[in-house]
């Protein structure tokens, strides 16, 4: 059972409104599910989401799951936001990997000043965010802001979007701001939003996996960026209430995991459509879906997939009854959020991979979604959100906690 269908049997007060969006918004995802299957040749090959497929997937409401209420948004709760990731994801891996980038790039907006959150959101709920938390950019102190010099790598969804981000050591005289004394001694980093038409995108995507998501470079020469642009990413307290905000970076790595939950889902889906094809390998005595070999492996792989989804929906509700607390700004929910993508991107790489080994060597075709999967997979599991090196911080709270 899915976290929405339990809640919808047992739903309180507070998310009773919360289900009943999702709940439409999933059935227009339904919906859009034939067209963004039928175009995921087109998808690859333009290293993109068409556009009229972005404008249909803004027009439902995807890119305003996470934008307040106050301001036109949907402001759905956190299960029900990991189910659209995990749904849209599961149709195809580039769509969800872009929705995730520009539901999560508008909980990030949050921690703006008011006065420049205002500006971004001056034309209404559905706007498209995008950028690269990767400080590879410098911001000079000047007149009236900080002159900014960079190029960002990974901007999912660049293309597309209305608004830019990107992170930057901030410096004065050309020398690095010290960071926080309470800190190591490290630079100060900040992270600002300008509009799209300030950027400039290097065409740099061309790669294995998540082809579609238009993750190419950007870049910013000599621009002056005011000063209430600026916002602390780490740290930072957000402009608005609510119950979300208040832990911004608590929320990336589940929406990681969700994406990648999606894609190992959509990877056994599509074997089991396989199988279902009464499709029989070269000397094998019988059709794939009467063998049982393949049923064994088959029963192993949906054993991996439910323990995936219930990691993650275990996970999930945590942080929302953290946040519901007024609890979720707190360093070891981050740690275990971050253990729990690195493991959801192993178990669901194993998933992919077992998958594509099933479907045999009509899995080496392009025409076979069990390629992609297992492509995308491997492709998301390189994102620094689930880099087996973070597992140091989780052994480091085991530690201290072993119950933690």
């Amino acid at each position: 059972m899915s976290i929405l269908a339990d809640r919808v049997n047992h739903p309180s007060d507070r998310d009773t409104l919360s289900t009943n969006v999702a709940k439409r918004l999933l059935a227009d995802i339904r919906e859009l599910s034939p067209s963004i299957i039928a175009r995921a040749a087109e998808i690859e090959a333009e290293r993109r989401i068409p556009v009229d497929l972005v404008e249909a997937l803004r027009s439902i409401g995807v890119f305003r799951m996470l934008v307040p209420k106050s301001h036109g948004g949907l402001e759905l709760d956190l299960p029900a936001a990991m189910e659209i990731i995990t749904a849209l994801a599961k149709i195809e891996g580039s769509v969800g990997w872009t929705a995730m980038i520009g539901s999560g790039s508008a909980a990030l907006a949050t921690l703006l000043p008011r006065d420049a959150y205002e500006q971004v959101y001056n034309n209404g709920p559905d706007v498209l965010l995008a950028g690269s938390n990767q400080p590879t950019g410098t911001a000079e102190a000047v007149d009236g802001g900080w002159r900014v010099n960079g190029r960002w790598p990974f901007a999912s969804g660049c293309q597309h979007a209305d608004w830019l981000f990107g992170f930057c050591v901030m410096t004065r005289d050309r020398e690095a701001v010290p960071g926080p004394a309470s800190e190591e001694p490290r630079p100060l980093v900040r992270s600002f939003f300008l509009p799209a038409r300030y950027w400039q995108i290097e065409d740099t995507w061309h790669v294995a996996g998540l082809k579609g998501t238009g993750s190419h470079h950007i870049t910013l020469k000599d621009t002056v960026v005011p000063e209430a642009n600026f916002f602390d990413p780490a740290n930072g307290g957000p402009c608005l209430t609510g119950l979300l905000y208040q832990a911004v970076p608590q929320l990336f790595p589940l929406l990681h995991g969700a994406s990648s939950l999606g894609m190992a889902e959509g990877a056994l889906c599509d074997l089991v459509d396989l199988a279902n094809t009464g499709r029989q390998q070269q000397r094998a005595p019988a059709p794939m879906r009467e063998s049982e070999t393949f049923q064994l492996e088959l029963g192993r792989i949906a054993a991996d997939v439910r323990a995936a989804q219930a990691f993650h929906q275990f996970q999930v509700a945590s942080d929302w009854r953290h946040a519901i607390a007024g609890t979720l700004k707190n360093e070891a929910l981050l740690t275990q959020g971050t253990q729990t993508a690195i493991w959801l991107a192993s178990i669901c790489v194993r998933v992919a991979d077992a998958c594509f080994a099933l479907g045999g060597s009509s899995a080496l075709y392009e025409t076979s979604p069990l390629q992609r999967r297992l492509r995308d997979l491997h492709v998301a599991a390189q994102h620094f959100a689930a880099q087996q090196r973070h597992y140091v911080g989780a052994g480091k709270l085991t530690l201290n906690d072993p119950g933690s």
